[in-house]
């Protein structure tokens, strides 16, 4: 289908793309914590990762970003699932969010500006100041396994609190 065919315009619903991505080693999820500075979620716990750029997949973003904010390369990175986030009436975030473990479990993390990377206990995350969604988020990747589907999951906002809502499965 030729590019003007794709119906890609301003009167249509947008979203940008970005990626999420959480490494393991053993029992132990790769977090980072927001700088001080940072306009958004400034000392809260996250996951790595960023926008997708123009003419990347978004498995090649995926592994950019990971490099960039980490130092760290993946053994294997697979999609556990897709977030749209419903940001406006008329733009919105498609987050493509991924899984996987550390090319080498021992490398050394290389500092951030985007704030400070931890190996983190699974078992302390509830504990820690995560950015909102990760207390629902978080728990779902961590469950899931790379045979399984992906999953389907939708952010709106109610004022300023948000709702997650996942999509139901036709798998029984």
């Amino acid at each position: 289908m030729p590019a003007q065919d794709q119906k890609a315009n301003r009167e249509r619903y947008v979203v940008v793309p970005r990626t999420l991505i959480f490494l393991t080693r053993g029992e132990e999820v790769l977090l980072i914590k927001g700088a001080a500075h940072k306009r958004l979620w400034a000392n809260l716990y996250n996951g790595v990762g960023g926008h997708v750029e123009r003419g990347e997949d978004v498995l090649s973003a995926a592994h950019r970003e990971l490099q960039e904010e980490t130092g760290l390369k993946a053994a294997s990175l697979w999609l556990c699932g897709t977030v749209t986030i419903d940001a406006s009436p008329d733009v919105g975030v498609l987050l493509f969010v991924f899984r996987g473990e550390p090319e080498d479990p021992n490398a050394q993390l290389r500092p951030s500006s985007e704030g400070t990377l931890t190996w983190v206990p699974q078992h302390e995350i509830a504990s820690l100041p995560l950015v909102e969604d990760l207390y629902i988020l978080l728990p779902k990747v961590l469950s899931m396994r790379p045979e399984m589907p992906p999953f389907a999951a939708r952010y709106t906002y109610q004022g300023d609190r948000l709702q997650v809502q996942f999509a139901e499965s036709s798998e029984s």
